[in-house]
């Protein structure tokens, strides 16, 4: 139980750090609505139930020197750096004031296109596999049996906070209140992505 409580508790404050997943469950509930957003959510959480198994079944290739460890990242990082470019690039383009029913002109959100860009984003996110393969490390000696509740527990806890961040923010009211300060956001949100991308680079170009 104890290690448990340590590993749940790691896992939950890895959540609440803002990443490329974060960022992309709250851009399409202020877009596009928390209904929308669900897909999103539910494709990061697939791609974190990815990583979680192939972390827990030691793969070699999730290895931080790998050379496929590093084409991930660096794949990731040409994805964050689009990512970020986009919401830049359409910073205020989407109006907060319309039902969860239409469609915005950029992001364009159906649900199984939010899946989509949420199993991309999951997938190619930099942070996901190193930090699942630390994770791994601490539960290294646990019975299958607890591997796969762990497994089961993180992918449970990764979708139902996307969608309770995606419920809060896809709130009509709640985007409203937020649509004076949305380009401003969105441009944050982009320089952010941007910044984690040229980070992850350099730190791989200089080790």
């Amino acid at each position: 139980m104890e290690q448990f409580l340590i590993v749940a508790a790691t896992h939950f404050l890895a959540l609440l750090s803002p990443g490329p997943d974060f960022f992309l469950v709250t851009r399409s509930a202020m877009s596009a609505g928390w209904r929308v957003a669900t897909g999103a959510c539910l494709g990061i959480a697939l791609a974190n139930s990815a990583f979680i198994l192939a972390a827990f079944a030691g793969l070699s290739a999730l290895q931080p020197h790998c050379t496929l460890f590093i084409v991930i990242q660096l794949a990731g990082c040409a994805y964050l750096l689009y990512i970020g470019s986009l919401f830049i690039r359409h910073a205020g383009s989407s109006s907060l004031h319309a039902d969860d029913n239409r469609q915005p002109p950029t992001l364009q959100a159906t649900w199984r296109q939010g899946l989509g860009m949420g199993l991309l984003s999951g997938l190619l996110n930099p942070k996901n596999a190193l930090f699942y393969v630390s994770l791994a490390s601490m539960v290294s000696q646990a019975s299958l049996g607890w591997k796969l509740f762990y497994g089961l527990w993180m992918f449970s806890v990764v979708l139902a906070w996307d969608v309770l961040v995606a419920m809060a923010i896809g709130n009509l009211r709640i985007r409203r209140q937020f649509s004076r300060y949305l380009p401003w956001l969105e441009r944050v949100a982009g320089a952010v992505l941007i910044a984690l991308a040229l980070a992850v680079i350099i730190h791989l170009l200089w080790r």
